[in-house]
């Protein structure tokens, strides 16, 4: 909560939650009653999810929840669909899913959506929700960029060596809907700003760590300040490989890497994450980059 007030303080446009099961240190498990406690505690920012995962529910109860919000608090909701499923076999058990759940993604969105204009063939009606124009955004994870250029969609798409080639199969395929004529991309990025190029990795490693012990043994622990020092080499790997690609550095290094990346992808927005231990860190970080981003 005090986040989002704080962000949206230094001029951010959106604050988005996540959808995580069985993470320690991520309060994300409940992505839509966590934007609405967001949305309660700020004035302006628009608020949405990044995303709730779509196989772990039923269509129409999503429909609902975002119609719920939209009544809220309207035209600051945004409804972020993602495909993935849980990460673990407990968790999918847990939630009543098999990791082929995703393979009906489209056809789910497209449910949803139905319920949303009014148009869903069983005469089953979103109360609150039908009829209320609340924009969908696909987080494109493998055929997502295709769905969301078929069903005419904003793609929320991770910046990765292959993103610019993508992005052209996105916009050369885009069908226009009644949810967006044009493509529309936010590309997501990891970036860290310090007063030294060091000092901003240091930023990055408490997930980088955290994400290398994931994949070593299951479990996703909680930020820890430091870095254990002697990595086996198969973590030193996945250590490595989760900061791969992100972007860290002064204030100068990062507004140029940014700044190139946009310029690469012809990105409409950016959704930047920094995740790490210190939360005074973490402030100063976002303020560095509202600056940049302006």
């Amino acid at each position: 909560m005090e986040l989002a007030q704080q962000v949206e303080e230094l001029g951010y446009k959106r604050f988005w939650v996540s959808e995580h099961h069985s993470v320690p240190g991520v309060v994300g498990s409940a992505p839509t009653v966590l934007a609405a406690a967001v949305a309660a505690r700020t004035d302006q920012i628009r608020v949405g999810t990044g995303g709730v995962m779509l196989p772990n529910h039923r269509p129409l109860v999503v429909a609902e929840q975002f119609g719920v919000l939209e009544s809220l608090y309207p035209g600051r909701i945004d409804m972020g669909l993602g495909r993935s499923v849980g990460f673990t076999n407990g968790v999918r058990r847990a939630l009543g899913v098999e990791k082929d759940a995703a393979e009906d993604f489209s056809t789910q969105v497209q449910e949803l959506l139905g319920y949303l204009a009014g148009t869903s063939p069983d005469r089953v009606h979103a109360r609150p929700g039908e009829g209320l124009r609340i924009p969908p955004f696909i987080l494109a994870v493998g055929e997502g960029t295709a769905i969301a250029a078929a069903l005419g969609l904003p793609v929320v798409l991770a910046a990765r060596p292959d993103s610019e080639e993508r992005l052209e199969d996105y916009r050369s395929t885009f069908q226009p809907s009644e949810w967006a004529p044009e493509p529309y991309v936010i590309l997501a990025v990891t970036a860290a700003v310090a007063d030294s190029t060091e000092a901003a990795r240091q930023l990055l490693l408490p997930e980088a760590w955290a994400s290398a012990y994931s994949r070593t043994r299951g479990v996703f622990p909680p930020l820890q300040p430091d870095v254990p020092a002697d990595l086996t080499s198969r973590e030193h790997e996945y250590f490595e490989n989760a900061l791969r690609g992100q972007i860290y550095g002064t204030t100068a290094e990062v507004d140029e890497a940014l700044g190139d990346l946009v310029r690469r992808t012809a990105a409409d927005e950016l959704l930047i994450t920094t995740n790490t231990f210190d939360r005074a860190a973490l402030l100063a970080n976002y303020a560095a980059l509202a600056k940049l981003t302006g």
